[in-house]
């Protein structure tokens, strides 16, 4: 019971939180969606941080290391660290200058005007809102799972939920988090998501490495830390150590998965709210730092696990079983709270995404004339159909690791489209729609043949191919769905009718330099 009063404690912070930034709202969809580009460095820092950072990195890594090993930070948190510096840099510095000069909000709008195309949007708005709540359900089913299990026993006295442990359901656990999420973002929009990341990073990032040294002194048994550490990282599998469950080719693959930070929607319109091109310096610099904070802990943490003789009904409560078992109830409620905090982080900039993306690519191409106060509550609407969508599926769980997977390699699969985008003058609209449907098509067939992430060891090819010389072994479907997108964007784009040049004088100078990048400013 004291681990649900400290949770109710913290949930309730963050509803104060939100009704809090509510206050400052100015009533414009600008300020709803954007906070009306006021965020500077730090706030930018903790809210793209924060919002990367999600179950996927938490519950996610540290089940899946206690599967595979310590392999699987360098499968993504080394990777993950400098790709996602690098796109904000490519990517996000030239999309925030084009967006903050043609007052975009979301990438449909940009990509409309880049390629001077209307039907685009009708293709990619359905594509991006189902890649999201594939990544939304990984927050919501990690919630429910965590907090489910670091509860039980809390109701055993009032006989109340046998089947959950007596502890709170996993069903009833994600409707709470799901529902204080959608109220700060309902009434705080962009500005208290952006508090809210703010002080969720934090907790999450200080708990975090308290947990690190709860969990490494209770398996240690050792007085001095250090000498905790030792012991227990001596008492872990040898098949965990290194990547000797992981090929070479799958290794590879996931070389392709950071990618896909350059096409979420909720990072988009993060970059869109910076005050400036200097607030996205400290983000490019210490974003690889924070991840390895992050992600480093973790993964020992479930090394440590394979090696402690403890069962686990799943991987999903491998970090919350651990808090479970080795805290004070105090203590575990915080850690508790510092695992939500990482969850909700994201959850709340992915519903605002999609509310925003509804309004302003849906709702104002069959109304443009909608008035600004309408605009809000059309995307405050939008937000809360998301939630309960959302909900509603995270009743059909996945591992939250390999549902990540997936989710992520859609988003890879259009990054061909965001990077030509900004680079080439060649691309046409008949080359990226061609790219998206591809990419689309292709994801959803691959994740089918998958059981839909059900079979966690799926592979395309499933087994090795000999094309003449050369042998394609079992990659991760990423790698299949990236390439399709990329040589069909490339193929289609220089058979196809160039783009309009006055479309191109937009965005780029006559040396075919991106237009961001020479200083040069539209009037």
């Amino acid at each position: 019971m004291t681990q649900l009063v400290v949770i109710c404690c913290y949930l309730a912070v963050l509803l104060g939180l939100g009704l809090l930034a509510s206050r400052f709202f100015r009533g414009t969809s600008k300020d709803y969606m954007l906070a009306s580009h006021s965020i500077g460095p730090f706030l930018l820092l903790m809210s793209l941080f924060g919002t990367t950072m999600t179950a996927f990195a938490l519950v996610g890594s540290t089940g899946k290391s206690f599967i595979l090993g310590s392999g699987v930070y360098g499968l993504m948190a080394s990777a993950a660290g400098i790709v996602h510096s690098l796109c904000f840099l490519i990517i996000g510095v030239p999309l925030w200058r084009i967006g903050r000069q043609n007052g975009f909000r979301t990438q449909i709008q940009y990509f409309r005007a880049r390629l001077d195309n209307q039907f685009i949007g009708l293709l990619l708005f359905p594509i991006l809102v189902a890649l999201v709540i594939t990544y939304l359900l990984l927050g919501v089913v990690a919630a429910g799972a965590v907090v489910s299990e670091v509860t039980q026993g809390a109701f055993a006295n009032q006989g109340w939920f046998e089947n959950s442990g007596h502890g709170v359901p996993k069903p009833l656990a994600s409707a709470v988090i799901c529902l204080v999420v959608l109220t700060y973002v309902f009434f705080g929009g962009m500005r208290g998501t952006a508090w809210a990341n703010a002080l969720q990073t934090t907790v999450f990032m200080v708990l975090g490495v308290v947990t690190f040294v709860t969990i490494a002194r209770a398996l240690g048994g050792m007085d001095s830390f250090w000498e905790s550490l030792k012991a227990a990282s001596e008492k872990i599998p040898e098949t965990h150590v290194g990547r000797a469950k992981l090929t070479p080719a799958k290794w590879f693959s996931f070389l392709f998965i950071p990618l896909s930070v350059a096409m979420f929607p909720h990072i988009f319109q993060h970059w869109l709210t910076a005050r400036s091109a200097s607030a996205f310096k400290l983000p490019v610099i210490m974003h690889p730092i924070f991840v390895m904070v992050v992600w480093f802990p973790c993964v020992l943490i479930g090394c440590w696990a394979a090696g402690s003789g403890i069962e686990f009904e799943s991987e999903n409560v491998v970090l919350a079983r651990l808090v479970q078992i080795y805290a004070t109830p105090l203590l575990g409620g915080l850690l508790t709270a510092g695992i939500l905090a990482a969850i909700m982080s994201s959850l709340d900039s992915q519903f605002l995404c999609l509310g925003t993306m509804f309004t302003e690519d849906v709702v104002r191409s069959i109304n443009p004339k909608l008035s600004d106060k309408a605009r809000v509550w059309c995307a405050r609407f939008f937000v809360f159909a998301v939630v309960v969508l959302t909900f509603v599926l995270s009743l059909f769980p996945r591992a939250v690791f390999d549902l990540g997977l997936w989710s992520f390699s859609g988003f890879t699969g259009l990054f061909p489209l965001v990077f030509a985008s900004v680079y080439w003058r060649r691309l046409t609209a008949p080359g990226a729609l061609a790219s998206i449907l591809v990419a689309g098509v292709t994801w959803f067939v691959l994740f089918r043949q998958s059981e839909f992430g059900a079979n966690a060891r799926y592979t395309f090819p499933e087994q090795a191919v000999q094309l003449g010389p050369l042998v394609i072994p079992p990659m991760l479907s990423v790698v299949t769905i990236f390439v399709a997108a990329a040589i069909t964007l490339v193929v289609v784009s220089l058979v196809t009718q160039p783009p309009d040049k006055n479309t191109l004088n937009k965005f780029f100078d006559k040396n075919s330099k991106c237009k961001i990048f020479t200083g040069n400013k539209r009037k």
